[in-house]
């Protein structure tokens, strides 16, 4: 794989916006694809956001840069020319097969794809693609410019030489390391945090204790930066929903199984700081759940 110089990325939701800014920062150019204007414009509107923030120590010039390397559209031939394809889209591995197929279809055949996914199976998604060898997985953590690495995800098939590849990509990212993985559910992170995640959900649903003392228990208790109630805000309950039923369905593990509590809230559309109502967001009562 020649130099990355150019980075194609599909969907400009919650995780594409903060790829896109990582990407961008680090003097890439960045085409982003999504299905419509709307969602464009709103990618953008985060994109903005999340650059004021991760960058607020660099020059109003110095954000203007970064914003001017990301190009947003909604033609998937704009990504032809790309150097590596980031696939950022919903965690439903029907649509993310799907877009990768699309993909394969637009961009040379020795060209890299990367799933961002943070539970499909890298090696099912590849399954019956164009020179499969070339897909492997960078899971990035959301937000992925407030988190300093980066999981390389090696399928069945994955040629090592991807592999290789992607690792010395991550290492230009700004202070982000990169950490090999072989495709297993979860793969290393996921798979250890959304038990814990899940036990803290239902910790706030049988009420031990309020969301905001569960978080602070934790962080102090524990040494750790941010609560788990606060993290799923930040992330989107709907993006738990999605990835820990998946894990359940894959691997039948009862500790992925999605609590009754998640499902209420996702139910009732209170899916953290994307709609104003989370755990810790305007907390809501049980019953209101």
């Amino acid at each position: 794989m020649d130099q990355i110089t150019q980075v194609g990325l599909i969907g400009f939701g919650t995780m594409g916006t903060g790829i896109a800014v990582v990407l961008a920062a680090s003097g890439r150019s960045v085409v982003v694809v999504d299905t419509d204007q709307e969602r464009l414009d709103r990618g953008r509107a985060a994109v903005e956001s999340l650059c004021d923030g991760a960058l607020r120590d660099s020059s109003a010039a110095e954000r203007e840069a970064v914003l001017s390397r990301i190009v947003a559209t909604i033609d998937l031939a704009q990504v032809a020319s790309a150097d590596l394809v980031i696939e950022a889209v919903t965690e439903d591995f029907d649509i993310k097969k799907n877009v990768l197929s699309s993909v394969a279809g637009v961009i040379g055949s020795n060209v890299p794809i990367a799933s961002a996914t943070s539970a499909q199976s890298i090696t099912d998604l590849a399954a019956g693609l164009p020179n499969p060898g070339r897909i492997a997985g960078l899971h990035f953590f959301n937000p992925a410019p407030r988190h300093p690495v980066v999981e390389v995800i090696r399928g069945l098939e994955t040629h090592e030489d991807v592999v290789d590849s992607l690792v010395t990509f991550v290492s230009t990212l700004d202070k982000t390391e990169a950490i090999v993985v072989n495709d297993s559910p979860g793969f290393l992170v996921t798979s250890m945090l959304f038990p814990y995640l899940n036990d803290v959900i239902q910790a706030l649903d049988d009420e031990l204790a309020s969301a905001e003392d569960l978080d602070l228990a934790l962080k102090l208790g524990l040494g750790y930066k941010v609560g788990p109630l606060e993290m799923l805000d930040a992330a989107g309950l709907d993006v738990h929903l999605q990835g820990t039923s998946a894990l359940y369905a894959a691997t039948g593990d009862t500790r992925y199984a999605p609590p009754p509590l998640l499902r209420r809230m996702v139910a009732a559309g209170h899916l953290g700081a994307k709609t104003g109502h989370g755990f810790r967001i305007n907390e809501p009562r049980k019953d209101n759940a």
